[in-house]
């Protein structure tokens, strides 16, 4: 199991308002999976990134493309394979 981190800019706005609650309702499925460690909307407006746990870079590939903000054009998708590195508290 490893971390991969999936980076999701802006392509069109519109489409990214109009899909939203169908993103967000695929992100807390996968939640209620177990394979999201973390996720969040980047403030000034470019887009957002969610962290999965997967088996490998594959695996997260898919999930990724899956997501309605990717299926609709509204995002691109840009995984990566994170070596975490857990700090102190």
């Amino acid at each position: 199991m490893g971390y991969y981190v999936v980076m999701l800019p802006m392509l069109d706005e519109e489409k990214s308002r109009v899909y939203r609650p169908e993103h967000l309702a695929y992100l807390e499925e996968q939640r209620g999976k177990g394979r999201i460690f973390a996720n969040g909307r980047f403030p000034d407006g470019s887009g957002g990134m969610v962290i999965y746990k997967a088996d490998n870079l594959e695996q997260a590939q898919q999930w990724a493309a899956e997501d309605p903000y990717v299926l609709h054009g509204a995002r691109r998708a840009e995984v990566r394979e994170w070596e975490m590195v857990p700090g102190a508290l």
